[in-house]
């Protein structure tokens, strides 16, 4: 028998290097060798260590091996939503160049929960990962996590999010810009109340897309009017009520910093009884295929989601490899893609002298939706 029965179960033993070893009537040294392609080994010996191999269906303790050479050729992923469908892309973009490079990936989902975070951290390190990537969730490292990794020595690199007062890589799209030309998009259109449903501000892209809205405006000299803009958490519940709170105070565009919340907005706005384009412009951030199968259909700032992914381990594999280079700071440039929630063809129909009437209309017509409820 190539295997042995256990006395209790009678199920098959998995077979050892010893075993390998005794069926080829050569060294362990020697099976060792062959599996670790290490060694001068004869052609007719590798042959019939092979043999023995396939026979007793022999598989290497990888983690051993792994441990033995300070490496367990894995890779830890910490993402804030997985639910979001803006991090499957990420992760897959990562995945596909670590397979490439031979690594697997562990995967975890913190729940925008900093304790959660902290968990998962001491879980990958615990697994001696060689490296982690990680979309940090709100607000900065705690002590301890920062004395963690500091101890453990491993390689991280952030995606989409830098942490204040902590230096280490990241992969990030140009969200200032994206904002930015979103903003003024709507402005080349003709909008001069245009709201904001912003990012949560303790976290570095939801402060850069802030910053890009606050420049367009300043930019096409149009006042910022606080009572338009609210700071969501990139959820669809905080997008639903802010478009409860905007819409009704007159914004006659406005941009939303995630899908999630756009989603939310869209709700409200159907509930409100309002309808874009007609009766109000919208640019959302990042894009998506299914996006141009709804109505209307999103005008959007794509980011480079599967980009971020695949850059963001390519500089952690150079890291693992022992790249001591500074750390840096990639940012990967967006796209803006017009479609019809803007408004774009309704206000090129119009003549450039009359593209400000429909905010005045927009005004008295809201007033009547919005005085209804209360009669």
């Amino acid at each position: 028998m190539s295997r042995m029965k256990t006395a209790k179960s009678g199920r098959s033993k998995a077979s050892n290097i010893y075993d390998v070893a005794r069926q080829a009537k050569v060294s362990v040294f020697t099976v060792s060798a062959v599996v670790n392609n290490s060694g001068k080994v004869s052609d007719r010996l590798r042959r019939r260590v092979e043999a023995a191999i396939r026979e007793l269906n022999y598989r290497p303790n990888l983690l051993a091996r792994s441990l033995a050479r300070h490496q367990t050729h894995t890779v830890g992923i910490i993402v804030p939503d997985i639910v979001n469908p803006f991090f499957p892309l990420v992760v897959r973009g990562a995945e596909d160049v670590a397979q490439n490079a031979g690594y697997s990936v562990l995967l975890c989902n913190s729940d925008n929960q900093r304790q959660k975070e902290e968990q998962y951290l001491e879980l990958l390190l615990s697994k001696r990962v060689d490296g982690i990537l990680l979309t940090k969730t709100h607000g900065p490292f705690s002590p301890a996590q920062q004395r963690l990794l500091a101890d453990a020595r491993v390689p991280l690199v952030l995606m989409m999010r830098t942490i204040p007062q902590f230096r280490s890589d990241a992969v990030v799209s140009d969200d200032l810009q994206g904002a930015f030309e979103a903003v003024s998009h709507l402005a080349r259109l003709g909008y001069r109340r245009i709201g904001l449903v912003g990012g949560p501000l303790d976290v570095s892209n939801g402060r850069a897309r802030w910053q890009g809205f606050r420049r367009a405006l300043k930019s096409y000299h149009l006042p910022y009017d606080s009572s338009l803009a609210t700071e969501g958490d990139y959820r669809v519940e905080s997008g639903y009520q802010a478009g409860l709170m905007l819409l009704p105070r007159l914004a006659d565009s406005v941009y939303v910093a995630n899908y999630l919340m756009t989603a939310g907005l869209m709700k409200a706005a159907e509930e409100i009884g309002l309808r874009c384009p007609e009766d109000f412009g919208l640019v959302s951030f990042d894009d998506y295929p299914w996006l141009g199968c709804f109505h209307p259909r999103l005008t959007t700032v794509d980011l480079p989601k599967y980009d971020v992914g695949a850059e963001a381990m390519r500089l952690l594999l150079r890291r693992m490899n022992g790249s001591a280079a500074r750390p840096m700071i990639e940012k990967l440039a967006t796209h803006l893609i017009v479609r019809e929630s803007c408004g774009f063809a309704l206000r090129m129909k119009k003549p450039v002298g009359e593209r400000e009437k429909p905010v005045a209309q927009l005004s008295e017509s809201r007033s009547a939706v919005y005085r209804q409820p209360t009669e």
